[in-house]
């Protein structure tokens, strides 16, 4: 029996949505980077960064590639990248959204209130 299409993107956005996932989609929009280097940027335990690049590797976002003793991670597509600026730009304009109202509803504030007594 095939998944429907939105459950998969259910699915989807349900792996995305863990704070070191996104950020290490983050981070690898410039380039692979090997664990070390993802761990300076992110403050967890290293069995904790291994078990969320494995959700990304497992996903098909992510790959690994082996140097020695190294191991690098990279973005196994630009389209990762492209939701990641999408996600940023619906961000911002919720939050000039939420600034805007926030204004007005300071402004409303202000205009009922009553006059301040002179002492």
């Amino acid at each position: 029996m095939q998944v429907p299409l939105y459950q998969a993107k259910a699915e989807f956005f349900r792996m995305l949505g863990h704070p070191v996932r996104i950020r290490v989609l983050e981070l690898l929009q410039s380039g692979p980077l090997p664990v070390r280097e993802l761990l300076k940027e992110i403050d967890i335990e290293p069995s904790n960064l291994s078990q969320q690049l494995a959700v990304l590797r497992r996903s098909g976002i992510v790959v690994s590639v082996r140097d020695g003793a190294t191991v690098s991670y990279a973005l196994a597509g630009g389209d990762v990248a492209d939701l990641l600026k999408a996600a940023r730009r619906i961000l911002t304009e919720l939050l000039v959204g939420q600034s805007e109202l926030l204004a007005e509803l300071r402004h409303a504030d202000e205009s009922t209130l009553p006059p301040q007594r002179q002492g």
